[in-house]
């Protein structure tokens, strides 16, 4: 429930404080003094749009804070868990909401900044608020449909049929894609498709380029290869007059032998020991390429076709050789998913089938529901109104399947279901049931509307409800039901009502009393908890207006008293 709000420059309030009570607590003043300040203060905590002229002339900002007891509210105290915004060892949710002059805004929740939208998904849990232009709604079929389904309370259906109807939309924006490229894609198909087998013939291997590249240029310089082979094993061993291995040993033979006298020439031998067996391993080497080394013109013609074929295919798709393997592969892919697509047209019809029969099912349960719900709920409005001064009132609200009445065969996928509401009523006997908007006048869609919000308002799981100023048109006998039902309202709810009727507020367990005061210079409204006697003299200045009689002092005794 709502403890305690504090507003602090906000249009003519320069400082002010409220405490409410449980129960039902009634807010009066004069016209024009500013009784709904509260209200729109409050429904700035609760995020609603903010502009510039919200902030007191000549300040800098205007700040409000609502803070509200959670204790018995666990729903909004699993979000502020959820939210890491509770505070620990404390059942309070306290809204804080800072504008300045120029129109920027914060929202904090239990003192951490927060966007607006989390004070709007809050406050939801923590506030209904009806306010005097509701009734202009009762006549909008969206409306009615939120009403019908709010008394119902089948919210696991309304999310299957959103679920479905989400799902079909879904799928229908990817059939309608799926189509729309189909000739695109066939196109890219037998592109693809060529691309693809020509790769395919060539069919070059993982990191066969590397080899293709080596061997061709092995085959290539052959010749050179075997002659300048022959001429270094010539020089290093072949040549029976001069050759390096040969005058190697000797010089080794001979310096091993001094060795042997001086053994500072030692080291000397080793190295040259040494050289000469590297020399001989490397020519046993040169000997072995040069025997292995072939001129084949045949393995050569082959070899340097199949290098300049790598060649071209890379320069055709604009990439480097090493690259036409992981290329050939990506085209094979993207060739598969193509394939896919078009067999994917064949599974999304037939999802979409599926997926219809599915929608209908749920709608169907849906609309059951709102038929039961919309015989209860017609009694209850037909038996309201006739306690609001309406004898011969009689309401009805009628549900008729659209996929009845308009054909199977007509798409009428929608997240809302197949059902279209409409609220009719009769006033006057033998009238009969006809759309409110043309049948009601202004003050009968007030009553409805009240006899609505007043049945709705029971079925909410928010600890406060706010009824700003929806008495408006209402009198007399009326007036005084309208009060008794939100004070029955109030057992078990907390009960805000801005009102102008004497019958209403003499029903609250708490009164404020709202007035305007101004030196001529500034003007402020201030808020005032009425004791006991002060009550008796509203209500009847409420009863009488400015000229107070003790009749009507009388008057406002027995309606505080009843």
């Amino acid at each position: 429930m709502l403890l305690q709000l504090n507003i602090q420059n906000f249009a003519i309030v320069r400082s002010l404080e409220i405490d409410w009570q449980a129960g039902m607590t009634t807010i009066t003043g004069e016209t024009g003094a500013g009784k709904s300040i509260a209200i729109d203060a409050l429904g700035l905590c609760l995020g609603d749009r903010a502009t510039t002229n919200v902030v007191r002339p000549h300040c800098k900002k205007a700040e409000l804070t609502a803070n509200f007891d959670t204790k018995d509210n666990t729903i909004a105290q699993q979000w502020l868990q959820t939210h890491d915004l509770d505070l620990e060892g404390e059942s309070h949710c306290i809204l804080r909401r800072v504008i300045s002059a120029e129109g920027r805004s914060k929202a904090y929740i239990n003192g951490s900044q927060v966007p607006l939208a989390q004070l709007k998904e809050v406050g939801q849990l923590l506030i209904n608020i009806h306010g005097q232009h509701d009734h202009q709604l009762i006549v909008k079929a969206s409306h009615q449909c939120q009403l019908l389904d709010g008394y119902a309370k089948h919210q696991v259906l309304l999310d299957d049929v959103k679920h479905y109807a989400q799902q079909y939309k879904k799928l229908t924006k990817e059939l309608e894609l799926l189509q729309q490229n189909k000739q695109q894609r066939e196109a890219k198909q037998q592109l693809l498709q060529y691309q693809v087998t020509e790769l395919d013939e060539f069919n070059l291997q993982e990191n066969e380029f590397t080899t293709l590249e080596a061997d061709y240029k092995r085959h290539s310089n052959a010749q050179d290869l075997l002659d300048t082979t022959l001429s270094t094993l010539q020089s290093l061993s072949e040549n029976e007059n001069f050759n390096i291995i040969d005058t190697l040993r000797h010089c080794n033979d001979n310096i091993s032998a001094l060795a042997r006298v001086d053994n500072q020439l030692e080291s000397v031998a080793a190295l040259l020991n040494e050289s000469l067996i590297q020399l001989d391993e490397a020519n046993d080497e040169l000997k072995h390429y040069y025997q292995q080394v072939e001129l084949d013109p045949e393995s050569y013609n082959m070899i340097e076709e199949r290098y300049s074929s790598a060649l071209q295919l890379a320069k055709k798709h604009q990439l480097s050789p090493d690259a036409l393997v992981g290329f050939h592969q990506e085209l094979k892919q993207e060739l598969t998913n193509i394939s896919n697509d078009e067999s994917r047209i064949d599974t999304v019809i037939e999802e979409l089938e599926k997926v219809k029969g599915f929608y209908f099912d749920a709608a169907s349960a849906l609309s059951h529901s709102r038929q039961q719900a919309a015989t209860s709920l017609s009694e209850l409005i037909s038996h309201s109104m006739q306690e609001l001064n309406m004898p011969h009132g009689q309401f009805n609200i009628a549900v008729s399947n659209q996929k009845t009445t308009k054909g199977a065969n007509k798409e009428l996928i929608s997240i809302n279901g197949v059902d279209e509401i409409n609220f009719q009523v009769s006033i006057n006997p033998g009238q009969a049931l006809e759309a409110m908007h043309k049948v009601a006048s202004g003050g009968e869609l007030s009553r409805i509307s009240l006899a609505m919000q007043v049945i709705l308002a029971d079925k909410v799981v928010t600890p406060t409800l706010i009824f700003d100023e929806v008495d408006v048109g209402i009198s007399g006998p009326t007036a005084a039901m309208v009060g008794k039902k939100l004070q029955q309202l109030a057992k078990n709810t907390q009960v805000i009502c801005v009102t102008h009727l004497p019958q209403v507020a003499c029903k609250g367990h708490q009164q404020l009393f709202v007035s305007k005061l101004t030196d001529g210079e500034h003007t402020e409204t201030s808020v005032t908890e009425l004791s006991k006697q002060s009550r008796v003299q509203e209500i009847a200045r409420l009863l009488a207006g400015d000229k107070i009689s003790q009749h009507s002092l009388a008057n406002a005794k027995e309606l505080l008293a009843g």
